[in-house]
């Protein structure tokens, strides 16, 4: 089936899914794939649940005048997808990096949501199948789209660009992640730069980060013009930090025309400076006046375990287990060092998909935990367990073995940090602190 006869069935559809156990009346199946399960062995059952249409490319599934073949069910999704962002003449705004994207994009959402109607990528769905996703959910009152894009192999930036069409792009850095799918650092930069060298072909606008030198120099060696926001004079927006112990608190000032206003965010941690500068930068470029900024930035309350103060009945904790690589930990173990406070603890889980990196780099937070004089440490994982842990830290295989110690041994009127990555899923130890 061409792919225009399957936007005229998707026209008349209620929207997509791939997920027989989210169904709704009306809705087009598409049985994917995957390493552990075949979406086809769900197709007759999303079909029951209200689905009007199943995608298939296994023939022994097919149910007649319910089902359309196709050569890969996968492609034609993607297919679909661009088919339908190419039907849109607004801005999509790509956001990428190894560390911050998703909580940039939350923060751009609150800040081009108070001039537009905007789409954004929900929660995480920044993959080859969730992007498309996030595409086929524009409605023609959309005025602007953040696509969120993440990666773990080189190529796939490229992919997701080549569906997406970006009209305007962000990198909100490039750094020690996913180094087991891109070989090195220099990998990570140059899969990142995939979205570069896409606006850079089709004369998209850049958002450039400049307080990154390898994203300055990623920039210089395509001759791509660029819109830039940083920690220095003379750019499009600069900001200044003042303070980021509980609540990060900065001054930025626009330059054309000049105006400077403070914000005073409910992110902790410096880190998220650059994320907060971005959202300023692509509001003030698509006319979002200062104030709405300020409203927009100043009211966004961060969830999904990303850089929350959470108040339990025992302690303190600063919630920040989304996800981990070497420059994120690194980031706030030393944001948490510096923050006020007594009765310190950390708890920090295995940074995954670092290959070859990995005992290396693990190693290193365990030297910096060291410096900065932590003396309650609890590490969770396989790589953390064969580091050379000072003799004090414990460690733990899984985070239910955490669990079961803090059972028998609870804390209380502690300031914890909790650092990790996705699969040692660090929250669910949250109740038992």
């Amino acid at each position: 089936m061409s792919v225009r006869k399957l936007y005229d069935l998707f026209l008349e559809s209620t929207g997509v899914t791939t997920d027989s156990r989210i169904v709704a009346d009306g809705n087009i199946f598409f049985a994917l794939g995957g390493e552990n399960y075949d979406g086809h062995a769900f197709a007759q059952q999303a079909l029951r649940d209200g689905c009007s249409l199943a995608v298939i490319d296994n023939s022994d599934f097919a149910v007649p005048g319910k089902t359309i073949l196709v050569d890969n069910v996968l492609a034609s999704l993607q297919e679909l997808a661009r088919y339908h962002r190419q039907r849109f003449e607004i801005p999509v705004v790509a956001v990428t990096g190894s560390n911050g994207k998703t909580t940039t994009k939350e923060l751009m959402r609150e800040v081009l949501s108070a001039k537009y109607n905007t789409l954004a990528t929900c929660g995480n769905l920044n993959n080859h199948i969730g992007v498309p996703l996030t595409l086929l959910e524009l409605k023609r009152y959309h005025q602007i789209a953040i696509i969120e894009m993440g990666a773990n192999h080189t190529g796939e930036i490229d992919l997701l660009c080549r569906i997406s069409c970006p009209t305007h792009g962000l990198i909100t850095n490039a750094g020690m992640a996913h180094l087991e799918g891109f070989g090195s650092p220099e990998g990570v930069l140059k899969a990142k730069g995939e979205l570069f060298e896409y606006l850079k072909k089709t004369d998209g606008k850049i958002f450039l980060n400049y307080d990154r030198s390898n994203l300055r120099d990623l920039v210089g060696d395509l001759e791509a013009e660029y819109v830039s926001f940083g920690s220095g004079k003379g750019h499009f927006v600069s900001g200044t930090l003042q303070a980021s112990a509980d609540r990060l608190r900065m001054a930025v000032r626009v330059q054309n025309p000049e105006q400077l206003f403070y914000l005073e965010t409910q992110l902790a941690g410096d880190y998220n400076f650059e994320n907060v500068l971005a959202a300023v930068c692509t509001g003030i470029w698509f006319g979002v006046s200062p104030a709405e900024i300020k409203t927009a930035v100043e009211g966004y309350v961060p969830g999904n375990n990303r850089s929350q103060i959470l108040e339990t009945s025992s302690n303190t904790l600063l919630l920040d287990a989304y996800n981990a690589n070497p420059d994120s930990m690194k980031a706030a173990i030393i944001n948490f060092s510096d923050m006020p406070g007594k009765n310190k603890s950390v708890i920090l889980g295995d940074m995954l998909e670092l290959g070859e990196y990995a005992a290396g780099e693990h190693n290193k937070i365990i030297e910096l935990l060291h410096v900065k004089g932590f003396r309650q440490v609890l590490l969770v994982g396989e790589m953390f367990c064969k580091s050379t842990a000072p003799a004090g830290y414990l460690c733990f295989s899984n985070v239910d073995r955490l669990i079961n110690w803090l059972k028998q041994n609870p804390l209380s009127g502690r300031f914890i940090l909790l650092k990790g990555s996705r699969g040692i899923q660090l929250e669910k130890c949250i109740n038992n602190l």
